[in-house]
């Protein structure tokens, strides 16, 4: 008899304990620290993805040819030189150094390319020694990464306003590839300003 008066205590008191487990308060993450769900977002976003390995092909040495038209219907000024491209961080980014003549005059322009999976887009700056201001432009490309298109606004050197710009970088192989980049005229309708085809050395 005993022994069953203990049996059914003992089986309240557990009873009463995981009632009383279930009436606390669930506590919550410490404060400043991000859940699992925060933790795997940003892992994610600092992870290169297949978008990176395509902006890879560029990472080498090369030659390319310049065109460059100042107006509508007029010749184009006509350029070349070499450019080396190297990848950074892990291959988040890559970084060209481009290097040659512009009507007579030494030319030397930087650029960097990257992908940034938070935004899912494709991002760029430029910065050469003709001119003080940074170029930004975001992208997307399309035919598996064959065409990308980047458009941004830079100062017109001519009128100190910003001017809408529109980049067009075309895969021909993985040895050559070109990069079309249009502004607009004084009526300010677009046209194409450059064009670059460059090629792999071997």
């Amino acid at each position: 008899m005993r022994s069953k008066i203990a049996i059914v205590v003992l089986s309240c008191l557990m009873v009463g304990a995981a009632l009383a487990r279930a009436e606390e308060p669930k506590q919550d993450k410490p404060a400043g620290q991000p859940s699992a769900a925060e933790m795997e977002a940003f892992q994610k976003s600092m992870t290169p993805g297949e978008q990176h390995k395509r902006m890879a092909r560029m990472v080498g040495d090369w030659t390319f040819t310049n065109k460059m038209w100042m107006a509508p219907g007029q010749p184009p000024a006509e350029s070349g030189g070499t450019m080396h491209a190297e990848a950074l961080m892990g291959g988040r980014y890559i970084e060209h150094h481009w290097s040659g003549n512009f009507m007579g005059m030494p030319f030397e322009g930087r650029g960097t390319e990257g992908y940034d999976n938070v935004t899912k887009q494709y991002r760029s700056t430029w910065i050469d020694n003709m001119g003080t201001g940074i170029m930004t432009q975001t992208g997307t490309c399309d035919d598996g990464g064959k065409k990308c298109t980047y458009t941004g606004t830079m100062a017109d050197p001519m009128t100190g306003k910003d001017t809408t710009t529109r980049s067009v970088i075309t895969w021909v192989d993985n040895d050559t590839f070109t990069n079309e980049m249009y502004g607009n005229d004084p009526s300010g309708k677009e046209m194409k300003m450059m064009e670059i085809t460059a090629k792999r050395k071997k």
